[in-house]
Order: structure tokens, then C-alpha cells, then sequence
């Protein structure tokens, strides 16, 4: 290479790392980029763009590769955020770096991302994610790495479900999930909306396929489980032990099957919960188990105060499980609402508006539904009690 290719290169390389560093993005140390300095600029400046957006709804994010939306979501909601610190109260504290630029071929790049602080000439890593950058005409889009790290991964589709697994799936477990997912399905009114199940050992496994290499927020976390949805589609990442779907809780597929019809912030939480312990138990306790639990912990006081308990919420256990009375309150209610409105009462009662202190529109709409009032609210959950076997 002559010298006067040197100086250009050397003018290119410089002005691509005053570029990223005037937009945010910095380039971490022996950083490689991109022979190609227009592909370089290309790629700081749409990873730019990606995290300038990262804080948008999801949907408005016009740098996530279209195909893999609901699959990027996944990441995406992990960084949300991330440059804050509450420990230094700054909003900004932990700046981004591209550490890694690895080409896959002349279409796709390997990118990793870390979030460094600096404290006292001390370095604090909050987070590092994998992106794959994916060229689309003069810029790049993203996605996570989630398909490209289960390609290999076999599937077991049974309804409107599919099962992603390494080796095995338990077969009659899925079908047992099928029948009654599709139950509450058929509850809902839900059709033509898919889920796609990814069954991994444990939590780390969950992360690395999802491109999360490390947040220090889940140091020591062995298990969790992430999800995410996009118009007819639904992704539920299992890290909890459950890689041949071994186990699947009935109160847990309760909520995730209301949250593709009303998202889970608009719903009335204590009402959400009463749906999901009455169909579904919790934690693989059966709903009459848990209500004789509550009977002998809760309900054996009878100086209980319902109304008092709604506004200041008190709890029991069963097993090493911690339950909210209330939620078993509101359980007995919607099994008398659909007993006597059927699921549209239910529904209607989910509806009635967010959970606010004082509960006016709770209890607005419960005395439409059921002739019950704050003023015989204690009574009436007396005698639901009593007549529950």
C-alpha cells in the first residue's frame, strides 16, 4: 500500500471514531472494523440509531429487522434503560461500546455491545449484548441471535403452538399444555394467534441464547423465564429447568394468554390474578388445595375485614409460595360472575380499569355485575366464603 493510501485509510479510521464518539456509540479498545470504511460508518451509525430508539415503543423502532421483530423484542427490553445508574444518580452513567465487529458473510455482522461506567478511574461493566446487524440498502437493521443459535434445535408443533428443544420433549406434557391452553382459548375468543415455546436448563442457557453475554442485574439468578409478542405472535423463552417441558404452571399460562388481547399494565391486577388462581391453581397447587389453605390460615378469622383487606392486602403461604387473600377474594368473585353472567361478566370485570387506591371503578363495576357495594362488601365475601366447599 502506497503512502498515499495509508493517509486516506488513517483520515477514514479517524473520522469513523469521531463519528461514533460524537454519537454516543464508543469504540472499545483493538476494536476491528469493517475493511470497508463506508460499510463502518454504516454500521456505527445504525447501531446508533438502534440504541437512540431502544427507549421507543417497540413497534416504532424502524432499526429491528422486520422478520425477527418479536424475537429482537426479547433483547431489546433488556437494554432498555441500561445507562442509568441509581447508585450515582445518573441518567447516563454507563456508556455504550462496540467491543466486537465480526463478519458472518457480506450481508451480516456479529456485533457485541457493552455498557461501561467509570468511577474514580474504575471501569464497572453493567451489561454486554450480542446483535446481529443485517445490511439493508445503505444502512444495517438488528436482530437478536436467537434463530441463528437454535437453527440446529428440533420442533414439536401441536395447535397453535410450537416447541423449540435440543434433544427431547415430553410429548404428553405438551398434549396435557394443548388442551388446556385451549380451553382458556376458547374462554377468550382467541384464534389464529401463535406461540412459540423455546425450552432451555436454566437461566444462563436463556440469556446467551437470546444475546445477553452478561447483566449484572441477574448475577446468581438460576432461573426466569422471558416473553414477548408482536401482532399474532407470541415467543416464551423457558430458563426454568424446563428443557424437555418437563412441567408448565396453569396460572402462569392464564396471564400469558389475556396479555395477547389486553396488555398486562391496562388489566385490573387483583381481578387478572383471581382469573388465573380460579382456572388455573398456582405454582401446581390446585385451586381447592389453596382454598383450603386460605380457609384455615386466613379465614379462620372471623373478625376479617374483607373491605379493610382490599385496601391493605395481607398474605399466607402454601408450600414456601406466598398468596395474596385478596387475590382469593376476587377469585370467588369471578367464579359467582361467571356463574351467573358467564365469561362476557368476566370480562367485563377484568375491564373495569386498572388497579388505583380506593378502587371506584372495581367496585362500580362489581355492583353492576353482581348487586354487591363497598357498603355489603364485607358481608357478601363472608357468605362466598362459607359457601365454597
Amino acid at each position: 500500500m502506497n503512502l498515499k493510501s495509508i493517509i486516506a485509510l488513517t483520515v477514514s479510521i479517524v473520522s469513523i471514531a469521531s463519528f461514533a464518539q460524537t454519537n454516543n456509540l464508543k469504540l472499545g479498545a483493538n476494536l476491528q472494523l469493517p475493511k470497508d470504511t463506508i460499510i463502518s460508518k454504516q454500521l456505527i451509525l445504525s447501531l446508533n440509531n438502534l440504541l437512540i430508539a431502544k427507549d421507543k415503543p417497540n413497534e416504532e423502532n424502524n432499526f429491528i429487522l422486520n422478520s425477527e421483530r418479536v424475537e429482537t423484542y426479547l433483547l431489546l427490553d433488556e437494554i432498555i434503560g441500561i445507562e442509568k445508574s441509581g447508585k450515582f444518580k445518573d441518567d447516563n452513567f454507563y456508556k455504550p461500546y462496540l467491543m466486537n465487529v465480526v463478519k458472518i458473510n457480506d450481508d451480516q455482522y456479529y456485533t457485541q455491545i457493552s455498557f461501561i461506567g467509570i468511577n474514580e478511574n474504575i471501569s464497572m461493566l453493567r451489561a454486554s449484548f450480542e446483535l446481529i446487524a443485517h445490511k439493508s440498502n445503505n444502512s444495517f437493521v438488528f436482530s437478536s441471535p436467537l434463530i441463528r443459535n437454535t437453527k440446529n434445535w428440533q420442533i414439536e408443533k401441536v395447535g397453535n403452538y410450537i416447541f423449540h428443544y435440543q434433544k427431547n420433549i415430553n410429548k404428553s406434557k405438551v398434549q396435557e399444555f394443548n388442551k388446556f391452553a385451549t380451553s382458556i382459548d376458547k374462554k377468550l375468543k382467541i384464534t389464529n394467534k401463535s406461540t412459540e415455546f423455546y425450552c432451555c436448563e436454566n437461566f444462563t442457557e436463556l440469556q446467551k441464547l437470546i444475546g445477553i453475554e452478561y447483566k449484572n442485574d441477574y448475577n446468581g439468578k438460576v432461573e426466569n423465564v422471558f416473553s414477548s409478542k408482536f401482532e399474532d405472535k407470541n415467543i416464551i423463552v423457558l430458563g426454568n429447568n424446563n428443557s424437555t417441558f418437563n412441567e408448565f404452571d396453569q396460572h402462569d399460562l392464564w396471564h400469558d394468554r389475556l396479555s395477547l388481547l389486553i396488555a398486562r399494565n391496562l388489566v385490573n391486577k387483583t381481578i387478572d390474578e383471581g382469573c388465573a388462581y380460579i382456572y388455573g391453581g398456582s405454582w401446581g397447587i390446585s385451586w381447592e388445595e389453596i382454598f383450603k389453605i386460605f380457609k384455615k390460615e386466613v379465614a379462620n378469622n372471623k373478625n376479617a375485614n374483607w373491605l379493610e383487606i382490599k385496601e391493605n392486602p395481607i398474605y399466607f403461604k402454601t408450600k414456601e409460595f406466598k398468596n395474596s387473600a385478596d387475590y382469593i377474594v376476587n377469585a370467588l368473585l369471578v367464579q359467582k360472575i361467571e356463574k351467573e353472567k358467564g365469561f362476557a361478566g368476566v370480562w367485563e370485570f377484568l375491564n373495569c380499569g386498572k388497579l388505583v387506591k380506593g378502587n371506584e371503578n372495581y367496585f362500580k363495576s362489581l355492583e353492576k355485575l353482581t348487586g354487591i357495594t363497598k357498603a355489603n362488601y364485607n358481608d357478601k365475601i363472608w357468605e362466598l366464603i362459607n359457601d365454597e366447599k
